[in-house]
């Protein structure tokens, strides 16, 4: 852990404030225990609609809606159907570049946005579509020109784009203009390569993470700031993690234990790489962390790893009492954190356990309602207490 003061980061958002999110099962891995498909727990409309009107009455302030290569929901087509239903709750909605066309992709996301009254977000995924083993640049450029059509589409009158992968483009954008009328929805990005973080530092607002130690995170947010200030820019940081959180570190401990109580290695290895994602440099980065954890799995105070064992993606959790989890949620947000994105298995159990336990004492705002995006935002009042120490 970080054992001395150190230099805050420049952010965007200087309140000390977060979003607390949590995270729907629309890739199908919602479990009693790792390595096993619960059949009761199916990535169904019925089962993450669940999720996400939980979430919602439960008062996190945004849902992460997954997209990924395995069978489950589509994304799209799930917001669409739950936005009439959520009332508070903003959608974090993760859009696979390449998948649809940037302009037609600009007017689904006007759509939804004014579905939701401009309680929309979009997190950019810029990994390989189904199937393929694509150029790394290729990608990163792909990406980079369909987030430029995305902000042209929603702020001016017409797309005038030229590039090497989506070619000469020139048509009216009238019809894809969002209800959030200063810039469009807000980007989210995550991405471990000099060519991912470059373009998150060029074009969008929130750099989100996946478990790391606290120096290996201060280093990623060090590196992607100075990016952003390179193009004139500010961007936040964001940290998705799972949670385990019971009344006494010895209970969320014992929880961890039982979550690991049915696991196979094989079974664990045979899950994990069911996403392309398996094998990025974000997995690989957690793969090596879970090197050097303890016999039970922990590389820091509250940080236990083993959840990598079965899953792509986030591979750690915290895990810890309530006053353990707020003081460390408390640090991350002192080094420059302004999201969080959560999730725990099984998903409904521990969403509202979270809720219980944590999610009062926190600061807890949607960005697009922090950065005025909403109409009609409330003060938002930052935390000050549990400095970094």
């Amino acid at each position: 852990m970080l054992s001395t003061p150190i230099q805050p980061v420049s952010i965007r958002t200087p309140q000390r404030v977060a979003e607390i999110a949590w995270f729907d099962d629309l890739c199908g891995g919602d479990t009693q225990y790792l390595s096993v498909l619960d059949g009761e727990r199916r990535s169904t409309f019925k089962h993450c609609s669940d999720i996400t009107l939980t979430a919602d009455r439960l008062g996190y302030s945004n849902v992460l809606l997954p997209t990924s290569y395995t069978v489950g929901q589509d994304v799209l087509t799930f917001a669409a159907g739950i936005a009439p239903q959520i009332k508070n709750i903003s959608l974090l909605t993760a859009i696979r570049c390449g998948e649809l066309h940037p302009p037609m992709l600009a007017r689904a996301l006007a759509s939804l946005d004014h579905m939701l009254e401009g309680r929309l977000t979009i997190n950019i995924i810029n990994s390989d579509l189904p199937g393929y083993r694509e150029d790394a640049d290729f990608r990163y450029q792909r990406c980079a020109e369909t987030i430029e059509i995305l902000k042209q589409a929603w702020t001016s009158d017409r797309i005038e784009h030229d590039g090497p992968v989506y070619g000469k483009l020139s048509m009216p954008a009238d019809p894809a203009k969002p209800y959030q009328q200063n810039g469009g929805p807000l980007l989210y990005f995550g991405g471990t390569s000099d060519g991912a973080r470059d373009v998150c530092a060029r074009y969008c607002d929130m750099f989100l993470m996946w478990p790391e130690t606290e120096e290996m995170l201060y280093g990623n947010m060090q590196d992607v700031s100075a990016r952003a200030a390179r193009y004139g820019r500010q961007i936040d940081f964001g940290l998705r993690i799972h949670v385990i959180v019971r009344e006494t570190e010895a209970e969320a401990r014992a929880y961890a234990r039982k979550l690991m109580s049915k696991f196979d290695p094989d079974r664990g290895a045979q899950i994990k790489s069911r996403a392309q994602d398996s094998w990025s440099l974000g997995v690989k980065r957690q793969n090596a962390i879970r090197e050097y954890a303890d016999d039970e799995g922990f590389v820091e105070p509250l940080l236990w790893t083993d959840i990598g064992k079965a899953r792509s993606g986030a591979g750690g959790a915290l895990v810890g009492d309530p006053d353990q989890i707020v003081e460390k949620l408390n640090r991350y947000m002192d080094m420059g954190m302004r999201a969080f994105i959560l999730s725990g298995y099984p998903l409904l159990d521990e969403a509202n356990l979270f809720a219980r336990y944590v999610l009062p004492r926190l600061p807890n705002v949607s960005m697009p309602k922090l950065q005025g995006r909403i109409p009609d935002q409330t003060p938002v009042t930052p935390l000050t207490t549990g400095v970094l120490r």
